[in-house]
């Protein structure tokens, strides 16, 4: 049969373009295993459990809310991103980059669960690689080592051997696809092949209560490899992202069924592993900009946290004709959408410069409040003239100039407070409701674009 790549669409013969998620030359050929065969693997796969779970048919209001209580993963980042810990009996998908950190991540938090027995199936490296990453972590000769079991193993009939004999209580597949099964006549890592371990594990996760934890590859277009139906088939998908030249690395979740997707944990890649930041905010500031034009200050949130952002930008007279606008770590048609305010609302002529932005530290944000600083450091650097030191902002610019009220406002000026600003431009908008007197931060409410510039450059 021939299985659409992108979405899991099924059909029992090629077609050009997919019907269901509409990508053209997305179907591939897969060989459909036997029946019998598929049943052998389900008996294996709930036979590797520690008690089968018999499923009845229940009344919504028999159902108890209160759920296993979550393993807690002893790492505050992972803890977060993850709703606050990881569930029994669920499964999780984590993807990244080659080199960015997975492995690193996850044999990390595993030797830290002291309390836990833990079992590591690799599929990519050695026993001795991973003994030498342990002790460059330095978590070796931990209490953790009697309780953490290390598998190098490919098939998948072979890990539920194992499984069954040792009883773990927390299984780590590194990664989803190095393993094979035998009920499928095709290489591992082929779209079938992803697609059977990843239902056979399935099974066992949720038949036995046991947690299980999938490391995946990305494409080179930064998805997932495998079919789209592994996403669909796993509870929490967790994307692990960052620049290899940068020290920081972003926890992002895409899909969780147990907490929320907004969520962001944000590490430190260190000699000696990965370090929780716990106050990005800090790291994310240089203090050496001052005297320097093109640089602004912005209180940002990803998910619950609010923390302060530099936002650079440099304008420059085209030198080759076409005026080139870039950006790294914020949306491009969202910037030419600024500028395009820029030049018609505050009447800046930006028509032949080029522009090019960036967030420092190699961070990517979302959050529509980055806009007034946008807009701030690319006027600063245009007229170079430098922000003055203690400012910060935070608004969501509109298409008519207006600055349009933001989410959460009380966090953002707590942040910027606690950081030490003395000043801080808001929607006007957003005052209402605001208890002033309990922030020692100068407040300055600003209604259009133009009042902001006015108070940053007088």
């Amino acid at each position: 049969m021939y299985v659409c790549d992108n979405c899991g669409q099924e059909s029992a013969k090629w077609i050009g373009k997919c019907p269901a998620c509409g990508q053209w030359n997305t179907f591939k050929e897969i060989k459909v295993a036997d029946t019998r065969k598929q049943v052998a693997t389900t008996s294996a796969a709930a036979s590797a459990g520690h008690q089968l779970r018999q499923n009845k048919v229940l009344r919504l209001k028999d159902i108890s809310s209160h759920d296993d209580p979550r393993i807690d993963m002893h790492d505050a980042e992972l803890n977060r991103v993850l709703g606050g810990g990881l569930v029994p009996g669920s499964i999780v998908l984590l993807g990244g980059e080659p080199g960015i950190g997975k492995s690193t991540l996850s044999l990390q938090t595993m030797l830290a669960l002291t309390d836990k027995k833990v079992l590591y199936v690799s599929g990519e490296e050695s026993a001795h690689q991973l003994k030498m990453r342990a002790e460059r972590l330095a978590v070796s000769n931990s209490p953790a080592d009697d309780n953490f079991l290390l598998l190098c193993e490919n098939s998948l009939e072979a890990i539920f051997d194992h499984i069954k004999e040792v009883q773990p209580e927390v299984v780590v597949v590194d990664s989803i696809q190095t393993i094979s099964t035998e009920d499928v006549e095709s290489s591992a890592g082929s779209i079938v092949q992803v697609r059977e371990c990843a239902s056979a594990l399935l099974r066992f996760a949720k038949t036995s209560g046991v947690p299980v934890i999938l490391i995946g590859h990305i494409t080179k277009e930064g998805t997932l490899a495998g079919p789209k139906i592994l996403e669909h088939i796993v509870d929490t998908v967790i994307q692990f992202e960052g620049d290899q030249h940068y020290m920081y690395r972003i926890l992002r979740s895409i899909k969780n069924r147990f907490g929320s997707t907004s969520e962001l944990g944000i590490y430190e890649m260190q000699q000696t592993g990965l370090r929780q930041v716990n106050n990005p905010s800090e790291l994310l500031l240089t203090d050496n900009h001052d005297g320097l034009s093109g640089v602004a200050i912005s209180s940002a949130i990803e998910g619950v946290r609010p923390f302060l952002v530099e936002t650079q930008a440099l304008v420059s007279s085209a030198a080759y004709g076409t005026p080139q606008r870039s950006a790294t770590g914020f949306d491009q048609r969202r910037l030419n959408m600024l500028l395009a305010v820029l030049e018609k609302r505050v009447g800046f002529k930006l028509m032949q410069k080029d522009v090019f932005l960036n967030i420092a530290g190699g961070l990517r944000v979302t959050d529509m409040a980055m806009d007034l600083s946008v807009i701030a450091a690319v006027l600063s650097s245009n007229v170079d003239t430098p922000i003055e030191e203690g400012w910060c902002m935070a608004g969501e610019v509109g298409l008519s100039g207006e600055v349009r009220p933001v989410a959460r406002i009380e966090q953002r000026i707590s942040e910027a407070e606690k950081l030490g600003f003395q000043h801080i431009i808001i929607p006007k908008y957003n005052l209402s409701g605001l208890n002033r007197k309990k922030f020692n931060i100068e407040l300055v409410p600003v209604r259009k674009v133009e009042e902001a510039l006015r108070a940053l450059f007088g």
